[in-house]
């Protein structure tokens, strides 16, 4: 028998019957929990945090989908897994194993997941799947608009507020610019009109920065999933 399958709605902290919105929802409060970025480059937190934040993200891959939900869903009957999802242990504690790839017969782990071939690979897709949510929970918070996400003048406030890293940044963006334009308006009209979306802006942030964007952000989500 090959190994078994990650239990992904364990990974997501969902039970097995949840709805789709349930998934993306549980999916955004895991990930921003998880980020890499919410600690220092240099931090012995960020290999872990690194790979549990790739499993969540090949959680999401699998579970968002409904064809290959029912696909995992399949695997995970054919290997015993009950039917209730389990919570008994801190994630932030837990090493989520990622199973070898099977050599026997049964249901592949490759079927599963990004199918990355290698490190690097994983982390490209998982940061650009974990991109689009990102952009969807700012246009939600009001801090993006359109289609393309593009930065609005409260995500610019935000942003000139979170350090004099961060100040030095947008200066250094935008030649001519003073601090005092920083949180107007017509800051964020000129990053608009280069075309960077509000996720393209937050990877070229300080990284202290970065941390601080998303605590505030999951602070957001977080009161929301409790208000709901």
């Amino acid at each position: 028998m090959s190994d078994p399958p990650t239990d992904y709605y364990k990974v997501l902290e969902v039970p097995p019957g949840a709805t789709q919105q349930q998934i993306r929802d549980a999916y955004k409060k895991q990930a921003l929990k998880s980020h890499p970025d919410r600690v220092p480059s240099d931090s012995p937190e960020r290999p872990a945090r690194t790979k549990k934040f790739q499993v969540i993200n090949d959680a999401y891959y699998t579970l968002s989908d409904p064809s290959r939900r029912r696909d995992y869903d399949s695997a995970r009957s054919y290997h015993g897994f009950s039917g209730t999802s389990g919570n008994d242990s801190d994630p932030e504690e837990e090493e989520i194993p990622r199973p070898n790839p099977p050599g026997g017969s049964g249901f592949p782990w490759s079927a599963f997941g990004f199918g990355a071939k290698n490190e690097k690979e994983e982390e490209k897709f998982s940061n650009e799947q974990f991109g689009g949510v990102f952009e969807e929970m700012l246009r939600d918070e009001g801090l993006a608009e359109g289609q393309e996400a593009r930065p609005t003048g409260k995500f610019w406030s935000l942003v000139g507020g979170l350090s004099g890293g961060a100040m030095g940044f947008i200066v250094a963006n935008f030649p001519g610019a003073v601090a005092g334009a920083v949180a107007g308006n017509r800051l964020g009209a000129v990053r608009d009109a280069r075309g960077k979306s509000v996720y393209s802006v937050f990877q070229e942030l300080p990284q202290g920065d970065k941390a601080k964007l998303l605590s505030e952000l999951a602070a957001k989500v977080f009161a929301h999933a409790i208000g709901s």
